[in-house]
């Protein structure tokens, strides 16, 4: 269940790459959804559980930073929905 979990955090992580170069072909210019900074949290805490069960502190290191940047975009995403929706 453990590998399982690293390989689907694996999964969910690198698709959003995918995901944020679909958005960004079909748009024809650099665009970074949201869903992209939702995609890096969950792989990255999925990443995060299983590098802390292989008692992994490379691992854990690489996932730990990136959960902060993941949240503060989400922030950012979620303070400018509120700043357009006020207009």
């Amino acid at each position: 269940i453990w590998v399982s979990l690293g390989f689907l955090g694996q999964i969910l992580f690198t698709g959003r790459m995918v995901v944020q170069w679909l958005v960004s072909e079909k748009k024809k210019r650099s665009v970074v959804p949201p869903v992209f900074w939702w995609m890096s949290l969950g792989g990255s805490t999925m990443l995060l559980v299983y590098f802390i069960w292989r008692k992994d502190p490379v691992g854990v290191l690489g996932q730990s930073f990136g959960w902060f940047v993941y949240i503060r975009n989400l922030v950012l995403v979620k303070r400018e929905e509120r700043a357009l929706a006020g207009r």
